[in-house]
């Protein structure tokens, strides 16, 4: 299956899960389009000083592969800057935040599995 760039479904998020600013979230492909053990794959943009805010994922791992620009992550309590080659796993009742500190977009692809 080939998706278009033009057929991807952008979303802006404000003040996600607490954080600041607006998050822009690109659906390379949308939940009904993935397996059912997904429900997230997706290009996120956080603009300078954007942030999401601390959540945790109970029953579903999140994995976030950097791209481009430079943040800090709270991963389940503990403070790591991050930066494009970067990765980080979050899952079984555990939490994280992510913020961008750089003076570019801090980008990174989010993924979604149910447990």
């Amino acid at each position: 299956m080939i998706k278009r760039a033009q057929d991807m479904e952008i979303e802006l998020r404000e003040k996600m899960r607490g954080g600041n600013g607006t998050v822009k979230i690109l659906h390379i492909f949308d939940k009904g389009e993935l397996p059912s053990k997904s429900r997230l794959l997706a290009h996120m943009t956080l603009e300078k000083g954007c942030s999401i805010g601390f959540h945790e994922h109970v029953n579903e791992t999140e994995i976030f592969y950097f791209l481009r620009g430079q943040g800090v992550v709270n991963d389940n309590g503990q403070s790591h800057k991050v930066s494009a080659g970067d990765a980080l796993k979050t899952g079984n009742g555990t939490g994280h935040s992510v913020e961008n500190t750089g003076n570019e977009p801090l980008e990174f692809i989010a993924v979604i599995i149910m447990d």
